[in-house]
């Protein structure tokens, strides 16, 4: 049987979405608590606003006009920018006055980057090649600030003695992803997205240790 590439890498992207699906959803347990509690209490709101705007700027690096044949990559990060959404939403909705209001702004102020960045390199940049190294290139400046947020939260973890404020299935599905990813990159080479799961997979070892 000859090896098609792209029924290889159309499979291996399923099994990545399904478990970035898994990856997402980890937190859920957490706005669980919050919404019965109907406070936010010591939670941080940078990984989610960090994730949001990653998911955001993957989606545009996936779509046609930018990267072609990489649909796998839309579906998975606009489910992700989806459910990060109501994530956030449950932090304006629980979060004090003076919070709510910050991380309203935080959201307003990324929405207005994403689409910006969408229409300059739709309208100025008239090949697939630079805008993906373009958008590319800030996706992976997305990633850095991404997967640096949750040392954002190691100092709360350390003094609480308890790991509830991080929740474990993000490091656990994060490797797993890491290798499904990983192999999606490299059936056709796709550099951005190799550099995307090397770095974030340092980067959790790192935080995990």
């Amino acid at each position: 049987m000859v090896f098609n590439k792209e029924i290889a890498r159309f499979a291996v992207g399923v099994i990545g979405n399904i478990i970035s699906l898994i990856l997402f959803l980890s937190p859920l347990p957490t706005f669980v608590r919050i919404w019965k509690k109907k406070s936010v209490e010591q939670f941080s709101p940078v990984p989610y606003l960090a994730t949001f705007v990653n998911c955001g700027l993957w989606v545009l690096y996936g779509i046609p006009l930018v990267h072609p044949r990489s649909i796998l990559v839309v579906t998975i990060n606009g489910t992700g920018l989806a459910i990060f959404v109501v994530y956030l939403m449950l932090f304006l909705l629980y979060s004090e006055r003076p919070k709510r209001m910050k991380i309203f702004l935080i959201i307003v102020g990324e929405i207005i980057f994403l689409a910006s960045l969408a229409i300059l390199v739709l309208t100025l940049v008239q090949t697939h090649k630079k805008r993906s190294t373009i958008v590319g290139s800030i996706c992976m400046a997305g990633n850095i600030f991404m997967y640096a947020s949750p040392p954002a939260i190691m100092k709360l973890v350390m003094t609480s003695k308890s790991v509830e404020f991080m929740p474990f299935l993000l490091s656990l599905f994060s490797f797993l992803n890491g290798v499904s990813w990983t192999t999606y990159a490299l059936i056709r080479l796709d550099a951005f997205i190799l550099v995307f799961v090397v770095t974030k997979d340092i980067q959790w070892r790192i935080i995990t240790e």
